[in-house]
């Protein structure tokens, strides 16, 4: 009878970190971890936290390896460099050691399983050195299990050590954050992933392209394993060959050449070419939202380019090139209008019923734009039209303005000179100053105004909760008795009065907050219908008379 095939290990499975030197992207902790061990100063827990695919559950398997391996000879102690041949390196390499205990705290969150965990950590272990307990996503544990470890996981006995992997240490409470010893495991960079999937392929004996590693490592996002899960696919789709435009095609990508083609006609205004090359995307198959991606992406290379940052190694010769080139000829302002634009225009597709003519409606925006003067031309425009005693005139703005812009884009073209116009002198215009915002004039006022325009919420908190310690427009300082969203209120005060506004918190000295002063008024209106003949007669012919209502005009009560 013929042994069945050995199943097939995913590539993020079979290469699995099985030493430190092993894993990437990591360098501080190893070297941490290393100094501790080899000084005897190791911590009785450990909270590695980081994106999904970085290595912290296998970082917390080394760390067992690490400090339970005895050496080939049997005679070893704790090294951050693990033989992984002797028997406790192979059994935790292989999930199967007594004293390791593995569990995942997604799938048990109660009470009842920590208390198996206390309950196992008074008796000392079977046969390695240190009983490890490695809590894959701890922040799912439910309130009463964090509440039930505190005192094990504060004084827990010498021979165990507890190792806690997690996504979202946000979630963890303090109380468990300060009695651990933590690790934040980077994104691993583009660069060193590209060469990890380099050695991957040679291992696999699959060819690759350089491009196509490149561009798997961008679309991991600082992830090992999402990498390795993209590069296990590409292999299957390019039949044991990656080339770029495979992982392209894979991904949903559009050309890098293409999107480079395209950002340059958006800079030249040419809406034609730009409808038509984002119709042949299209009919590829490429998402207009990636088809965005890919233009954030050059916009922002090109600034990062201007500003001579460092060389990213995952980009390309053509790349580099086409970027040095854009970062020459552009100017800040085109560039930071480029990406407002193309973001919102992201944000816009993302969201749209129709990505397709939202992303053609977005681009034209974009095109529209490149033939307007940015602020600081217009102003020198009108300046020097005004000097040669020439009146703007509307009808003709739009097309010197749009051969200054192109000019700017592509300055090996020089914009054609204006025509002389022989107009009668005209007084120069009049600034027009805008109006200064009128602000509220004491903090009822900015009470009310958020009142009446759509902020009730904001309105109620400061009536109810917020002492003034200072106001001096557009300054705002107040102690509140319970917690006040301050950023939301200094944006809503932005939003309707056009003004900057500063919003503190501070203690100390404080006005009463209103919601105090009005009960204090009330309180004080009751005293003095209380102590009105009248009612003072009432309550002493009627001793349990009680107030119930009154008119303070009238000095009047109802008993």
């Amino acid at each position: 009878m013929a042994e069945s095939a050995v199943p097939y290990r995913v590539l993020a499975r079979k290469y699995r970190p099985q030493t430190f030197a092993e894993l990437i992207g990591q360098d501080a902790m190893v070297t941490t971890l290393g100094n501790a061990i080899r000084r005897d100063r190791l911590a009785h827990a450990f909270l590695l936290t980081g994106v999904r695919g970085v290595g912290k559950t296998s970082t917390a398997r080394l760390i067992a390896k690490a400090l339970n391996c005895i050496g080939p000879d049997g005679q070893g102690g704790p090294t951050i460099d693990p033989c992984g041949v002797c028997d406790p390196c192979r059994a935790i390499a292989e999930g199967r050691h007594i004293d390791v205990t593995e569990m995942d705290a997604a799938s048990h969150t109660g009470i009842d399983d920590i208390r198996e965990i206390i309950e196992a950590v008074r008796y000392a272990s079977v046969s390695a050195r240190y009983k490890i307990y490695i809590i894959d996503e701890v922040h799912m544990l439910s309130k009463a299990a964090f509440n039930g470890l505190l005192k094990t996981l504060e004084e827990p006995p010498a021979h165990v050590k507890f190792l806690f992997a997690t996504t979202e240490v946000n979630k963890i409470p303090v109380t468990v954050l300060s009695r651990c010893q933590r690790f934040d495991l980077r994104r691993i960079p583009a660069d060193l992933l590209t060469r990890h999937f380099a050695h991957v392929v040679e291992q696999e004996g699959v060819e690759a392209e350089p491009e196509a590693l490149a561009l798997i490592a961008r679309a991991a996002e600082g992830s090992a394993r999402d990498g390795l899960s993209i590069l296990d696919q590409a292999i299957a789709h390019g039949q044991d060959r990656v080339d770029a435009a495979q992982v392209r095609d894979m991904l949903g990508l559009s050309d890098r050449g293409a999107v480079r083609a395209l950002f340059a006609k958006l800079l030249a205004g040419d809406a034609p070419a730009v409808l038509a090359a984002v119709g042949r995307q299209h009919e590829l198959g490429v998402d207009p939202t990636a088809l965005f991606r890919g233009l954030l992406e050059t916009c922002h290379g090109v600034t990062r380019a201007k500003v001579g940052d460092h060389v990213d190694p995952a980009l390309s010769a053509e790349e580099r090139e086409a970027f040095a080139d854009w970062a020459s000829r552009l100017g800040y302002p085109v560039l930071h209008r480029m990406w407002q634009l193309l973001l919102k225009g992201h944000e816009e597709v993302q969201s749209a019923i129709l990505p397709m003519e939202a992303a053609e409606m977005a681009l034209l925006r974009i095109v529209h734009a490149s033939t307007l003067p940015d602020p600081g031309e217009l102003i020198r425009r009108l300046t020097g039209m005004e000097a040669a005693g020439v009146a703007p005139a509307a009808t003709s703005a739009s097309a010197p303005a749009a051969a200054a812009v192109s000019s700017a884009y592509e300055p090996s073209v020089a914009p054609p000179a204006p025509a002389p116009v022989a107009a009668a002198p005209v007084p120069p215009p009049t600034p027009v100053v805008p109006p200064k915002p009128v602000l509220p004039a004491d903090f009822r006022a900015l009470h009310d105004l958020l009142e009446d325009r759509g902020e009730p919420l904001l309105a109620q908190e400061l009536h109810d909760f917020a002492g003034l310690v200072r106001y001096a427009p557009p300054e705002l300082v107040v102690r509140p008795t319970r917690p006040i969203d301050l950023r939301k209120l200094a944006g809503a005060l932005r939003r309707l009065t056009d003004t900057v506004w500063t919003v503190s918190a501070e203690e100390g000295d404080a006005a009463p907050t209103m919601l105090e002063q009005e009960r204090a008024m009330q309180a004080a209106e009751r005293a003095v219908v209380w102590d009105s003949p009248v009612v003072r007669a009432a309550r002493e012919a009627f001793p349990d008379t009680e107030l119930l209502g009154y008119t303070l005009d009238q000095r009047s009560a109802h008993a």
